[in-house]
């Protein structure tokens, strides 16, 4: 039988899936708050993670950087090298909205090298296509090109126009 704390986590999930955001938000905060009351980090990290994503869908930047903020220091403690990747991804898309591309396209970088560390090639591809982006927005094409090269490559199984990207890109860089 579920707790109501597990309860309070499927309802955000269900409202996160179900695009009704605010909603998550709420739940997914509720959550954070009390898996911190019961001292227990990694799933208070979690639940912040959640809400980092739900707030970024309500268009609230600087709370969904503050809510993600550090935990991927908590996921670092345990060993959890993906979900520090998915921590770190999450502030950097935060930094993005924030439009501060400098620090968001290191966090995008520094997430990608994890991802890369525990073999999260899917994973991997879409940070560092995010930092791409980022590149591409700030006028540097060569380095843009390069990553999105990189973003390609991170893909194990690319689909056909992954595959058709990859040729373009090697053409022109």
């Amino acid at each position: 039988m579920a707790t109501e704390l597990e309860k309070l986590v499927d309802q955000g999930k269900q409202a996160f899936a179900a695009k009704k955001y605010d909603q998550a938000t709420a739940s997914f905060k509720d959550a954070a708050t009390a898996y911190e009351a019961k001292n227990d980090a990694l799933h208070a990290a979690e639940m912040k993670n959640n809400l980092s994503v739900a707030l970024l869908q309500t268009g609230k930047p600087q709370a969904a950087y503050e809510a993600a903020i550090d935990t991927d220091k908590v996921f670092a403690k345990t060993g959890d090298v993906k979900r520090q990747a998915m921590a770190i991804g999450n502030q950097a898309a935060a930094l993005e909205a924030l439009k501060k591309y400098d620090q968001a396209l290191e966090a995008y970088e520094r997430s990608a090298e994890h991802f890369r560390e525990v073999d999260e090639s899917e994973m991997r591809s879409m940070v560092l296509q995010s930092a791409a982006a980022i590149k591409l927005r700030r006028g540097k094409f060569m380095d843009s090109a390069f990553s999105m090269i990189g973003s390609v490559d991170a893909t194990k199984k690319p689909n056909l126009m992954q595959k058709i990207l990859r040729r373009l890109l090697r053409i022109i860089s």
